[in-house]
């Protein structure tokens, strides 16, 4: 684990859970309404499934619904180098309107901690929905 929680622990703080073997699961139909999904940390893997429309996995599964609903559908990849597979993969769901987000802080904020990095790439997620927060520095110029 990347935290100090526990699954269970953040299990607790979730209004719903299903396990990623569930495709049976609410989330894997067209007809649970959402707002769009964020898939955070989006492996390699997961992004290549989504990309090829390949549904082996719950979180695979929903995010194809995201799309053939027209939804927005935001993935913080994790991985790095990337190689010219992953950089195809990307493209390509980007051309259809998947927003690509690598968790990239802008060191303007001057974070001065793990937290802080960690709530800039939470802040540009929120954005993408137009949530508004207080979780980094906005620019502003002099």
């Amino acid at each position: 684990m990347e935290t100090q929680h526990t699954p269970d622990y953040v299990k607790s703080l979730a209004t719903s859970f299903s396990d990623d073997e569930n495709m049976a699961a609410s989330i894997s139909s067209g007809t649970h309404k959402t707002n769009g999904m964020i898939i955070i940390p989006c492996s390699m893997k997961t992004l290549s499934s989504i990309a090829n429309g390949y549904d082996e996995t719950l979180v695979a599964r929903a995010a194809a619904v995201t799309l053939k609903e027209s939804r927005k559908l935001v993935l913080v990849t994790r991985e790095t180098p990337l190689t010219s597979i992953n950089l195809e993969n990307m493209l390509k769901l980007a051309r259809i309107g998947v927003i690509i987000l690598p968790p990239m802080p802008g060191f303007y904020t001057k974070p001065k901690s793990i937290d802080d990095i960690v709530n800039h790439t939470v802040g540009k997620c929120l954005d993408q929905f137009g949530i508004e927060h207080t979780l980094y520095k906005r620019w502003q110029s002099n």
